[in-house]
This record gives structure tokens, C-alpha cells and sequence, in this order.
């Protein structure tokens, strides 16, 4: 079944807003420093309720692409400047294991025992469901596209677009996912008909701005859109299937300040931190206590055929497969 979600009346309200009232914890203060892909909308919601949970810790936050940030994290290994990393796909975080040390939240009983790490090195946060945002306005004599295969049409020849694999875990995973799915011969075909483009949130801005007409990405950041008010952006769930991601935080190892890194953690765990972070940017929860159609309209994951990939084979191929993806696109040329 395919599911295309268009805007049905719901606006996003501010991150401060909807966040729930929550006790102030009378543990030491200070600040830990963040090192986060995410975009800016999440980020003050954290930001925001953190204030709530953790009144004593400050946020200062370092942005960019997963890619860039963890390949900064490895460089200033002999001396960390960050405390936590938040949060990328464990395909892209097993390369850089090394990084991180251990640490067990106590809010994991609240998480599925499929999303635990074995070595306790990284822990998920949300999950994100793999789409395209189409914007309607632009498709012209183009049919509005239901399955993976249908991008394959001369047609969408440079109108729809991805992010460079190589700084984007958001695109590595999704170009991974789809050659799991739909095979090396369709991934080298998509490859001649994407734009590829530098960062994954240029994507969501190039639809939503109509630069392109539809951009491979995660479910949460093109809703943004559709609760925004953008009745022309619609998100496809292709027919053949799509896939899930889990995305991941991490403590570095030798952290500045690594006990407030772990309480920091413990609050983007919590179940009310979860749920403001879905009512106010659309990311499904990791915990399995929260109903995600009581709070925001996104289909319930049952509803969406999903097709199984494994984490740790993405994270193992990722060289190879990103030597392929470049070879594709060169070849394409």
C-alpha cells in the first residue's frame, strides 16, 4: 500500500509550547557542549525542554552535516571538545566506535531490546521513516510518483534530489536502504536522474522552495513542512516498501564534562522529552510507551510496509558502498 500524507490542517505549534511541566532536578550545573546534524527547530525543543528536566545544565551546540561533525570528533580525539554526539544512524557511528565510551541509560528499559547496542555505545533516540517530499505545485505533466521505480523516469531527470552520502548519514542511509531494496542495477539507474546536493537540509529547503521537485529524506523533516502550512508538499511512502533508520547519541570518549553528557542523555531519553520532540517535530519516539497517533497525524508504522535492513552490514560496507555511489554518479555524468 502506498501512503502520501498532505497537509490536513495541522500546524506546528513552538517547541516551548507544547512542552510538558516537569519537575527540576537539584543535581551540579554546568554546560555540555553538543555536537548535532539535527536542524534548528529540534534542537530548541531540546533546548527548550533540557531547561525543563535540567534546569542546572546548559546546552551550546556545534551544528553540521553527521559526516563533518564525527570526522571533527576524531581530530580533536587527543583532546575532546564535545561532550555528546546527537544523533546519526549506526551505519555511519560504527566506523567511528572508537570515539565513544559506554554508558547505560536508565531510561532504556523504555526501549525496545532490537534498538539497544550490545556495548552500550551509542543509544537511540528516535526513529525515522524513509520518504519522498514531493511538492505538488511542480510536477507539471509529471505523474505523481507512487513507487521507487517510477524516479527512474526520464522525466524526473534532474528533479529530484539527495544529499552527498558522504557527509549525510540521512543519505547514506537512504541510498543504502533502496539498493537493499530494489537492487544495484536500479540504485546505478537512480544515480543518472538525482541531483546531488550538499547537506541533507538543503534538500527539505530546495522542495519546500520548489527548487526541486521532490528530494529523497526522512519523514520528520518533510512534515515540518506539511504541519507548517505548505499544502503543496506531500510525503510519499513508495508502494514496493521503504525502510526505517533508528537514530543514535553517543558519549565521546573523555569528555569534558561526562556526567552532565550522561544526564543530558538520560533527558532526551525521557518519555516527556519524547513526546514534546513528536508533537513539536514529528520524530517517532524510540521508547515503546508512547502512541505516536496520539499526538501528531502520521501513520502508525504497521500501516507502512517496511522493509527489513541491518544497521551493522550498512556500517561494515559503508567504504564500498560509497566508492560505488560515486562511480554511479561520475559514471552518469
Amino acid at each position: 500500500m502506498t501512503f502520501t500524507i498532505s497537509r490536513r490542517g495541522v500546524l506546528a505549534g513552538l517547541a516551548a509550547a507544547m512542552l510538558p511541566k516537569i519537575a527540576f532536578s537539584q543535581s551540579a550545573s554546568g554546560t555540555v557542549v553538543v555536537y548535532t546534524p539535527n536542524p534548528a527547530q529540534v534542537v530548541d525543543a531540546v533546548t527548550e525542554g533540557l531547561r525543563q528536566i535540567e534546569p542546572g545544565i546548559s546546552l551550546s551546540t556545534i551544528t553540521g552535516g553527521s559526516g563533518q561533525l564525527l570526522r571533527r570528533i576524531e581530530a580533536e580525539a587527543a583532546s575532546p571538545q564535545a561532550d555528546v554526539f546527537w544523533s546519526s544512524s549506526e551505519n555511519t557511528l560504527g566506523a567511528f566506535r572508537q570515539l565513544f565510551e559506554p554508558y547505560r541509560s536508565k531510561e532504556l528499559s523504555a526501549i525496545p531490546e532490537t534498538l539497544h547496542q550490545k556495548e552500550d555505545l551509542w543509544s537511540a533516540t528516535i526513529t525515522h521513516v524513509v520518504v519522498a517530499m514531493v511538492n505538488g505545485n511542480l510536477l507539471g505533466d509529471i505523474p505523481a510518483p507512487k513507487r521507487w521505480e517510477d524516479f527512474l523516469d526520464p522525466k524526473w531527470k534532474g528533479k529530484v534530489a539527495i544529499a552527498d552520502p558522504n557527509n549525510s548519514s540521512t543519505a547514506y542511509t537512504i541510498l543504502w536502504g533502496i539498493e537493499q531494496l530494489m537492487g544495484k542495477e536500479f540504485l546505478e539507474k537512480l544515480a543518472g536522474n538525482v541531483l546531488v546536493n550538499s547537506s541533507a537540509s538543503s534538500i527539505l529547503r530546495g522542495v519546500a522552495q520548489g527548487e526541486f521537485v521532490a528530494g529523497l529524506t526522512f519523514e520528520a523533516n518533510a512534515y515540518a513542512y506539511v504541519a507548517g502550512g505548505q499544502a503543496e508538499i506531500a510525503l510519499v511512502y513508495p508502494e514496493e516498501g521503504t525502510f526505517t533508520s533508528p537514530e543514535f547519541m553517543a558519549l565521546i570518549k573523555g569528555a569534558p564534562n561526562a556526567d552532565l553528557g550522561r544526564r543530558t542523555m538520560d533527558a532526551l531519553l525521557s518519555k516527556d522529552m519524547q513526546i514534546a520532540l513528536l508533537e513539536n517535530t514529528f520524530r517517532r519516539p524510540s521508547r515503546n510507551d508512547i502512541v505516536v497517533s496520539d499526538h501528531v497525524d502520521l501513520p502508525a508504522l504497521d500501516k507502512i510496509k517496511i522493509f527489513a535492513t541491518n544497521e551493522a552490514e550498512a556500517a561494515a560496507g559503508r567504504s564500498d558502498f560509497l566508492a560505488r555511489w560515486q562511480g554511479y554518479v561520475q559514471g552518469a555524468k
